[in-house]
């Protein structure tokens, strides 16, 4: 049940994005229009202290009118290395500077509309550097404990699915499925 792309053609592009419009063939030899979205990667980063507290941003997206929970994240530049960029986007965007970044996961967060990977990161020690850079970006700066985590999800406190999923899975790596402190060996 494979579809394939026979040609793409850019509608409207910019620095951010492109909008495309492809023709695919479904495997019944059918073919219709579908518009897809190119974009550049992200950067996702957090640190998560000796507390098990997660460095989280409270910020508004006035696309969906929605307050949640979120990490820090941006566009990984032309030419930049991915973990540079999640430690950028981080300490812009929070004030922390992480320490060694461990990949924790790879996300494609709406496949079936757009190309974007997200890339997230996190750190078990942080230092802090002074008021972000990109304070506009939020409307606060906490560290709130891990445990919260899938209560928080579960109210739709952390409206984005890649941010629910990788807090999730820093819940699980240093909570356990017990919800006891454990530190994991080694990282992805």
């Amino acid at each position: 049940m494979q579809w394939t792309k026979q040609s793409e053609q850019t509608v409207y592009e910019n620095r951010w994005f492109s909008v495309n419009l492809a023709d695919v063939e479904l495997p019944d030899g059918r073919h219709l229009d579908h518009f897809l979205i190119r974009l550049r990667p992200v950067a996702v980063a957090t640190v998560v202290n000796e507390a098990n507290e997660v460095l989280l941003l409270w910020r508004h997206r006035f696309i969906t009118d929605s307050w949640g929970w979120e990490l820090a994240a941006g566009v990984v530049e032309d030419g930049e290395d991915i973990a540079h960029a999640a430690a950028r986007e981080l300490e812009e965007e929070t004030g922390w500077r992480p320490g060694p970044l461990r990949h924790l996961m790879s996300v494609e967060p709406s496949n079936g509309l757009t190309d974007a990977v997200h890339h997230i990161y996190w750190a078990d020690e942080g230092a802090y550097t002074g008021h972000p850079v990109d304070a506009f970006e939020s409307d606060r700066r906490e560290w709130v404990p891990l445990k919260l985590v899938p209560d928080m999800v579960a109210r739709g406190e952390v409206p984005a699915a890649n941010m629910a999923a990788a807090l999730m899975l820093l819940h699980h790596l240093r909570l356990g499925q017990d919800g006891s402190p454990h530190v994991p060996e080694g990282g992805s």
